[in-house]
């Protein structure tokens, strides 16, 4: 398969996801069962100086933007809940050309089965990658390709219990969780660790973990009206080269707080600690205003 043509699947799997999912809301005799969510944020700003403006500063013009869609089914015990959730941003500066903000793509769906009011067993698939190139930037302003459309991307089966004490709070814990690293084009990468970026050797395209751990935390309420946090924790754990410092961790936040019904002041950042990519943690950090625009089916929980 040629590299552009992954695009061209992805979009098409992600439009089939959404479409599913919606034509499933409609077509159900009793939409109580289907809990739909939908959330579009889009973010611009800028800035402009005259030829003589002493205070100093760059011409630069920016967006990001953060697409969350969710579709959860739930039928006596049995339940199966769907997510996409996709950000992209960038910046385009004077002297320093495009460079990106913000760049994620996170995909799941999960089957479970209820035991009692708060534990469950679960079954669920994800993806999770970035839509386009990632570089390095140097004080020279000269850059290094470090990655790229599925490269990485990390694909999880996992399967184990949930904990679901309240609609908005939800943890997974998975004893038995094999991954596939994906990696595409390895050799373009100068950055390594043991030559093996992302933990996939760079003669290759594909690492799979067959024995691991994984432990997901989600969190998404309106704290005090009118500002809602969301996060999503994840640990991955190897048990094949199990220590501390090769344990995975990720964090991703979200505080949107509405200032009317279409314009919102947002913060988020990123916090990732994955010793194939990096011997430190790394940490993104992108606040916005712009335009927001929420539907769903349903009314949120106050407990």
């Amino acid at each position: 398969m040629k590299y552009y043509s992954i695009h061209h699947v992805l979009v098409m799997c992600l439009l089939c996801f959404v479409g599913y999912a919606s034509k499933a809301q409609s077509s159900e005799p009793d939409t109580l069962l289907w809990k739909r969510k939908f959330n579009l944020t889009l973010n611009f700003n800028q800035a402009a100086f005259s030829s003589n403006w002493k205070a100093g500063g760059i011409n630069s013009i920016g967006f990001n933007s953060i697409f969350n869609y969710k579709a959860n089914y739930k039928d006596k015990k049995n339940s199966w809940d769907n997510e996409l959730d996709v950000a992209f941003g960038f910046v385009n500066s004077s002297g320093q050309g495009y460079r990106k903000t913000i760049d994620r793509l996170f995909l799941d769906t999960k089957y479970g089965y209820e035991l009692n009011k708060n534990w469950g067993v679960f079954s669920s698939l994800n993806l999770l990658s970035q839509f386009s190139r990632g570089y390095n930037y140097k004080d020279d302003n000269v850059s290094a390709l470090i990655s790229d459309f599925f490269a990485p991307a990390f694909i999880t089966s996992a399967w184990g219990v949930e904990y679901h004490p309240a609609e908005y709070f939800k943890l997974r814990i998975s004893p038995f969780a094999p991954r596939l690293t994906i990696v595409h084009d390895a050799r373009r990468f100068t950055r390594t660790v043991d030559s093996k970026p992302y933990g996939v050797d760079s003669t290759k395209t594909t690492r799979f973990e067959w024995l691991a751990f994984q432990m997901q935390a989600e969190f998404n309420k309106e704290i005090v009206k009118n500002i809602n946090l969301k996060w999503r924790y994840l640990l991955y754990a190897n048990y094949e080269t199990l220590d501390l410092k090769t344990i995975d961790h990720r964090v991703d936040i979200d505080i949107i707080a509405k200032v009317n019904k279409y314009i919102n002041v947002g913060i988020g950042g990123i916090l990732l600690y994955d010793f194939d990519q990096d011997s430190g943690a790394q940490l993104s950090q992108v606040f916005s205003f712009g335009f927001l625009y929420t539907f769903q089916n349903y009314q949120d929980s106050k407990k």
